[in-house]
Parts: structure tokens; sequence; C-alpha cells
């Protein structure tokens, strides 16, 4: 990278001015994506733009050094169809720079401010009002404070999305206006520890479905289970990986929520005692409406086989300790015996007799091994070499008679030898 290029990076570009080096002719000659070519006419004397410019509707200009907006008149005009714009790791840190590229973008839809530097500046009402068209909105490591959020709720009636990770919140402030449109909220990587700051977010978005709280080490959940049925009504899913959950009663308490269907809950501290086979188990059998666990949709079947290992699980607890869950689930099923235990490890030796001339010598071998090993086992016992002896098995339940083995790098367990089989050796014909 140039000198020159570098100072302008660190001074920082208007969106214009990088808009158009992106999608000019030379470095962008045939559209791509969806969106059109954009016609302009000819600009004043000095004008950064050309005539023609391919412009998606989906626009990333992500990373380019952005400080400010440019020429408001140029974004009108190139951007009249633009739905989804990604602003992400830019240096945007003047809020009415942001509201002057967002006005003149009439259907923007998405806009992603991840990584800007926007806590330094405040946002004012009148600027949010440009925001008003947005349906997602990312302000992931903007580390916008919670009264920028709330101005920006205020005036965006239709947004469905909001992406606040990475902000460093240790708590939540309400808003004293409840968002009515949002739908999904991805909260993940913060500090909110305390269950008392979670329900606020039940307050102040009544209609939530979709709740991604992972990498928060939530403590805990502690409400009632008639107030989580009231503050989250709605909600389908929820992410508690990485959390703190630590006993099963916050497990339990997930039920209270009346629609809900999907649950991640990797990563906890409850968890980590038991295989992973046990853990899905053990968790899909005390969440009897879940349909979808850690992305897995869960059939009818593993439910039956869950909710039978539950019941086996604690079948040797005292009666005071026994969850609640295993009563209903002995309503549902009856008493189930413990499932008998089997080895289905393969058999590893076998005790065999090796039949030579007129001797009979009773001797356990490794399955594991080759035929050659098992050549120089013999030696000793039929005292032939192994290049003067012929090994033949014979299986006591086959019908064909004796086989021989006649390929050196053959395991033994391959033959399917079992205890009581027969091994017969003859020295080679001279």
């Amino acid at each position: 990278m140039s000198k020159e290029r570098n100072m302008e990076l660190s001074s920082g570009r208007s969106f214009m001015q990088v808009l158009c080096e992106k999608y000019s002719p030379e470095n962008f000659p045939y559209r791509r994506g969806p969106g059109v070519g954009v016609h302009v006419p000819a600009g004043p004397q000095g004008s950064p733009m050309k005539d023609r410019l391919n412009l998606p509707s989906i626009l990333v200009l992500n990373s380019c050094g952005i400080r400010c907006a440019g020429d408001e008149n140029e974004i009108a005009a190139f951007c009249a169809h633009v739905s989804e714009l990604d602003l992400s790791d830019n240096k945007l840190e003047d809020w009415n720079e942001v509201s002057k590229i967002v006005s003149n973008v009439p259907q923007l839809e998405f806009l992603n401010l991840s990584s800007n530097p926007l806590h330094m500046s405040v946002l004012e009402q009148t600027c949010a009002v440009s925001f008003s068209r947005l349906r997602k909105l990312v302000l992931n490591n903007s580390k916008a404070s919670w009264e920028t959020v709330h101005i920006l709720l205020r005036e965006l009636p239709v947004l469905e999305e909001l992406f606040l990770c990475l902000n460093d919140y240790e708590t939540v402030s309400c808003s004293p206006v409840c968002s009515q449109s949002l739908k999904l909220l991805h909260i993940t990587d913060n500090n909110l520890h305390d269950w008392t700051e979670i329900r606020k977010l039940g307050i102040m978005f009544p209609h939530l479905d979709t709740l991604i709280l992972a990498n928060n080490n939530v403590m805990a959940i502690e409400d009632t289970d008639d107030s989580l049925t009231r503050l989250f009504p709605n909600l389908r899913s929820i992410s508690l990986h990485n959390s703190g959950l630590n006993c099963w009663e916050d497990i339990d308490k997930l039920n209270s929520f009346p629609k809900l269907e999907e649950v991640r809950l990797l990563g906890i501290p409850l968890l980590q005692p038991y295989s992973t086979e046990e853990r899905r188990k053990l968790v899909l059998a005390r969440l009897p409406s879940v349909s979808k666990l850690n992305g897995s949709v869960v059939t009818d079947g593993e439910r039956e086989d869950s909710e039978r290992f539950f019941i086996r699980f604690h079948l040797d607890l005292p009666q005071e300790e026994l969850p609640f869950r295993y009563h209903e689930l002995i309503r549902k099923y009856g008493k189930l015996e413990p499932l008998a235990e089997v080895d289905l490890r393969p058999q590893s030796t076998a005790n065999v007799e090796v039949h030579f001339e007129d001797k009979v010598e009773k001797l356990r071998i490794r399955l594991d091994q080759t035929v050659a090993e098992f050549k120089k086992q013999l030696k000793t016992v039929v005292q032939l070499s192994t290049n003067n002896m012929r090994v033949y098995y014979l299986d006591h339940e086959a019908p064909f008679g004796p086989e021989e083995m006649k390929f050196s790098g053959r395991a033994l367990h391959s033959y399917n030898i079992r205890d009581g089989d027969q091994i017969y050796v003859e020295p080679k014909m001279k």
C-alpha cells in the first residue's frame, strides 16, 4: 500500500469516495449480484463520479476507512435502490454522518455499523428519524449506550432484528417505550450475569421470538414460573451457550416459556460431569415441548429413548431426591427395569485346540495378531519352522471343513475364531 493510501485511510474517507472507487467501471466492470447499474447524469467538474456504476442493491463497504458521508446528492442518485448496507469496521464516529448516508437510501432495510467508534458521539432524536425504515440493525462492538439504543428503538417502528453483541454491557437499562416489532435479539458476548437484567429484555421486547444470550455467563434463571410466562409469552428460541447455569431447576424453568421450541445449552457447568449422550438425553427428557436442541431436530423416537433413559438414570436415587419430571414419566411409561449390561466389544483372545500329528494342545491366542505372527507362536508347540508349516482353521460350527490360513498379513479375528475352535498344523511336503 502506498504512503498516500496509508495517509488517506488514517484520516478517513467519505462513503461516496469509497463507493465510486469500488464500483467504478475499471474496478467493477460487470453487474454482479442483485440490483442494476445506475446511470448518473454528469456532475460538476471534478466530481469523482463516473457516468455509470454497476451498483448492486446489497453494498458491502466494510474496513474501507470511511469517516464521513460525502456529497448527499450523489448518495441519493446512486443508492435509491439499495436495500442492504454493510459499513462495519470503518471510522464512523459521528451519528450525523451516518444519518446523512441512511437518509439518502430510501429503500434501506438492513444496516451493519459494527466496530465503528460511534460511542464517541451522541445520537440526537432528530438524527435517529432517518433510520425509521430499518428492519435489521447491527451494532456489535460499537459500544452503543443503552440511551442510544432507546432513541433508535423509539424511531424504528418496523425493526425486527437487533444485534448488540460485544458491547461490554453489565446491566440492561429499560426503555420507557416497548418495541412491539422486535422479534430477534442477539446480545451475546457481554457481561450480563444476573437474571434481573435479562428479565428487562422481556419487558422491552414483549413480542420477542428469538433471544441469543450465548457467552454471557448468566448464573441462574431467578424468576417464578408465572413471571417467566408473562415476561416472554412469545419466545420460541433461546441460546444459553456458555452460560453459568449450574442446577437442573434452571433447565426445568425453561418449560415456563409457553411457546419455546428451540434451546441451545452447550458449555454450561451443570452438564460437564456427564457424557455427551447423557447430556442430550437428560436435557431432552426435562423439556417435553422442545423440538430442536443444540441445532439438532428431536425425533419422536429420540424423545422416547431419552425419557426412558431418564427414568432408569434415576432409579437408584432416594425417593425424596427424585425430580418431579421422574414422577411424570413414571405415569407415562410405568416403572422400568434396568437395562441388562451387554459387552459388545469384539473378543480379543480365544482358547483353541492345536492339533499336530497325534498331539493335541490347548492354547490361548491373541486375535489381533496376523497369521505370520501366529505361526511364530506355533513354532514352540509343533517344533516346525514357519516356512515349513501349513496351518488350517476349523470352525466347529462350519459345514465346509478346515480352511487353510494362507495369507501372512491377515488378522486372526477376521476368521471369526472363537473359544473351542480347532487349529491343525501339518508339515509342508517336500
